[in-house]
């Protein structure tokens, strides 16, 4: 379960964020994950309720963004649909993953004195 430690990194991120700001608390943590992202978003939320504790995110609520993916022609940066060949159905050159595969740490909301 690789989401322990992304989980971790996020938190290392937030925390990066609370002493910058001098933060008390953080009362929510916003992401976005990719559909392709290989992230089980259900086993994030429960690796986030487990790595959460004794930090200043421990009463912070997790939202989740669902991002769909999206396919771009490399040569004129045409959409290329879901369920099409990637390739652009205008001039045949290969498509590339636009959205999708990320995982963003979009928003901290912290109490900050």
């Amino acid at each position: 379960m690789h989401e322990y430690s992304i989980v971790s990194a996020l938190l290392d991120r937030v925390d990066d964020a609370v002493r910058q700001h001098g933060a008390t608390a953080v009362h929510r943590i916003r992401v976005q994950i990719g559909e392709l992202s290989g992230i089980e978003t259900e086993l994030l939320r429960e690796a986030f309720a487990v790595v959460r504790a004794r930090t200043a995110s421990a009463e912070a609520e997790l939202e989740i963004t669902a991002i769909a993916a999206q396919w771009r022609c490399c040569a004129c940066d045409q959409i290329v649909d879901r369920g099409h060949r990637l390739s652009c159905p205008e001039c045949r050159t290969p498509a590339r993953l636009a959205a999708g595969g990320e995982i963003l740490l979009e928003r901290v909301e912290m109490e900050v004195p």
